[in-house]
């Protein structure tokens, strides 16, 4: 597709994956606007890319409005979507209450809340651009952190749905799926994560030039990581042995680090 003068919001964007996929974006000649919680972190970003801040929570239903109605009135119609802003918090099926309600409105309703508001026009139009940083973990799962795993398995299904729903009149979605990737997520992770994630972590700006050449070529998939469609691949032949070798992972991880 086309980038130059499109016009891009990329979410969660103030460092990171986000950050380099703001960079990516402007630097094929798009407009871009870049949003994160953080409100300076948007703003030096933005004041970098010749881009425009637009700060806030794109998780909420009245923020993602916000965000929208504000890109919008900033840079026109939307041409792509990157829905990109995503936490990982630690802990199984006891933890909290509220961690899995924030995993789930961050992770997986942003999504659907943005899609609400963008789809119908795109629709309207006959084309735009869905992108969902879904992780690896939607494609597998994350060891230590069931909120994570799950949330990011429903984020793939709704870009799984999108796609299949809206193909035909000209929304295309990629869902895009890393491994490790050397974040303040990774940095966060704890030992564990470390140990699983850190030896084949890739660079931010890796993840970004993945997902231009997944656009270019027009993956639903888009995977930074290759092996990452083997081992998907291997789940899919084969559940019971690929469970099998994720509980050996997760003793392993229990003897060396207690658990």
């Amino acid at each position: 597709m086309r980038l130059r003068d499109a016009a891009v919001v990329v979410t969660g964007a103030g460092r990171g994956i986000g950050a380099q996929l703001a960079r990516a974006f402007a630097a094929e000649g798009a407009r871009v606007v870049v949003n994160d919680v953080d409100a300076q972190a948007a703003r030096e970003l933005a004041g970098e890319l010749g881009g425009f801040a637009v700060p806030g929570d794109a998780a909420t239903q009245s923020g993602v409005a916000l965000l929208i109605a504000s890109a919008r009135e900033l840079v026109g119609e939307i041409d792509v979507y990157c829905a990109n802003a995503g936490i990982g918090p630690a802990g199984g099926e006891q933890a909290p209450e509220e961690v899995w309600a924030a995993a789930w409105d961050v992770n997986v309703m942003a999504h659907v809340r943005a899609a609400r508001e963008l789809v119908p026009e795109w629709v309207r139009r006959g084309e735009g651009c869905f992108v969902s940083t879904v992780s690896a973990a939607g494609l597998l799962t994350m060891l230590g952190s069931a909120p994570y795993a799950v949330s990011k398995h429903a984020a793939l299904a709704f870009a799984e749905w999108l796609s299949a729903t809206y193909r035909h009149r000209g929304v295309r979605v990629h869902a895009v799926c890393p491994q490790g990737v050397r974040t303040r997520m990774l940095e966060e992770s704890g030992p564990g994560g470390q140990a699983l994630l850190a030896a084949n972590a890739i660079e931010p700006r890796q993840v970004a030039q993945a997902v231009l050449r997944g656009l270019a070529q027009d993956d639903f998939l888009i995977l930074p990581h290759p092996e990452v469609a083997e081992y998907y691949a291997a789940r899919a032949a084969d559940p019971d042995r690929w469970l099998g070798g994720m509980n050996k992972l997760q003793r392993e991880i229990e003897a060396r680090f207690g658990g």
